[in-house]
């Protein structure tokens, strides 16, 4: 498994890439792997969203899950490739297969996240 450092995490697995006042969110390598191979994303619609709000889902051949925004903001885009390739999760979880983006309102919250070494300790 693998878990970037630069990244922060949530207990339900997301990742969240935060550069200035926008974040990147996507779901963890664990969490593809224990997916499975995705064949479907649902993607959130533009707009406001609370922290812990679902957002997302994000369909294999073994189960749908709900994606949750990990921190509260506006959501101003969202990755449209996933569409047409939504197997990006499970190739490229931390780059190409990144979810949405949140310009975000309450940066404070990043630290209610985890860091690689929690995340890692929990999925171990």
């Amino acid at each position: 498994m693998i878990a970037p450092t630069d990244l922060h995490y949530t207990r339900e697995h997301e990742w969240i890439r935060l550069e200035g006042e926008i974040a990147t969110i996507g779901i963890t390598d664990h969490a593809q792997e224990e997916l499975s191979d995705v064949v479907f994303v649902e993607l959130p619609d533009m707009g406001d969203i609370d922290k812990g709000s679902p957002t997302a889902v994000v369909e294999s051949v073994k189960a749908a899950s709900d994606i949750y925004a990990p921190i509260a903001g506006e959501i101003i885009e969202v990755n449209t490739d996933l569409v047409t390739d939504p197997s990006k999760i499970n190739t490229d979880p931390y780059d190409t297969g990144w979810i949405f983006k949140i310009r975000v309102t309450r940066p404070d919250q990043i630290n209610d996240l985890m860091d690689a070494s929690s995340y890692t300790a929990i999925v171990s």
